[in-house]
Order: structure tokens, then sequence, then C-alpha cells
């Protein structure tokens, strides 16, 4: 598959080849369901904790005798049905939400979403990208002058670039990453794709290595 390639500048300057092993994997929208599932799953924080009864403060005492007064008996006040009881089946620190997929399964639907992205044109493939130094203007520049403008996109870096990555942390609707680090979940959570021709060949030999 060929896609056009731009400059700095906007410019189409010609087409680059991808590499089939990596965007031409038919779609499999059950496997990359799956996957962005688990790793959705793997980056929740629990932060939702209740006390049960055996966990609230108090309760060593029986309220008042059992027979007698004319109340309902209780045993301890730390009863669900108590105020400043404790919760039944409430949310606690102990739930386990992380889901295990396979690593071939991972890389697969990876693959999956990044050939759906070139086919869809939402892959932007720039001749290079490079700035003198760390300023937002000139990266926000540089973006306004590619396809995609006013929609959400995530530039993808073969290596770390402190001037490009400083630059690109201000702008609205616009992320950053290094090519051997991205995910399923990342690449659905934006629809442009902007990456120079160095990232394409660093994830071909991060993720296109033999088993």
């Amino acid at each position: 598959m060929k896609v056009d390639t731009y400059n700095q500048n906007g410019e189409k300057i010609g087409q680059t080849l991808l590499p089939k092993e990596v965007f031409e994997i038919p779609m499999n929208h059950d496997l990359v369901h799956q996957v962005a599932v688990s790793q959705a799953a793997n980056r929740r924080r629990i932060i939702a904790s209740t006390k049960d009864r055996s966990e609230v403060r108090g309760g060593g005492k029986k309220p008042w005798r059992q027979k007698g007064t004319g109340r309902a008996r209780h045993g301890s006040i730390t009863s669900p049905i108590w105020r400043h009881g404790g919760v039944t089946f409430g949310p606690n620190t102990d739930t386990i939400f992380k889901k295990n997929i396979a690593k071939k399964m991972r890389r697969k639907a990876l693959f999956m979403v990044l050939t759906a992205k070139a086919q869809k044109e939402l892959l932007i493939v720039l001749d290079d990208l490079k700035i003198e130094k760390p300023k937002t203007k000139l990266m926000n520049d540089i973006l306004e002058k590619l396809p995609g403008k006013g929609s959400t996109r995530l530039v993808i870096l073969p290596e770390k670039d402190e001037s490009i990555i400083k630059s690109t942390r201000n702008i609205p609707k616009t992320s950053i990453e290094l090519a051997k680090n991205i995910n399923v979940l990342q690449l659905l959570s934006f629809k442009y794709l902007v990456l120079p021709k160095d990232s394409i060949k660093a994830i071909k030999e991060t993720f296109s290595k033999k088993e």
C-alpha cells in the first residue's frame, strides 16, 4: 500500500510504500474490541472504597438487651441497616479489573488499526519532522498545514525528541508518543496519525519481530 508523503509545509512530495506485514492486515472488529477493552481495564484506577460491617469502627457492645424494650433486636451498630454502619456489596480496593491478552493478539490488533487508518486516509506521513527550538507556535504551524485540521491527532515519533515533545504538549486535541510505545486504545482515541517516515520503520522493527 502506498500513501501520500508531505513535507513540513504541507506539500505533497511523493508517496511512501508501507510494509505489508504491518499495514495490510484484514480487520477483525471482535479482536480489536477485546484488546481495547483489556487495555482500558488495565489502566483503570480503583478509587472507590467502602467498609463492610467488620471494618466499621465500634459495634463491640450490643446496643440494648434482646427482650423487653419494645424495640427490634439488634446485635451491633455496625450492621448495614444502621446509619453509619457497614456497606453491603460496596466497592473496595480488592477488586481486580486487569485482563490478560496474549502478545500475538495485541500485536495483530495494532496492525489492524494501523491498516484501517491507512485505508481511510487517516495516516499522514511526513518526509521528516524537525524544529530548531521548543516552541508551540512552530509545531502548531506545521500541523495546521497538514490534513486533519481541527481533528484529534496523535504524533508518533521514531525516537525521543525533546524539542518536538515540548512543542506539542500544549496544542489542543493533539498528543505525542514514541513509535515503540503505541497501543490499540491510544490509536483509536485519535482520528489522525501523524508520523515521519522513520516512525514507520520503528513500528515495523518493534512489533514485527518473529516469535
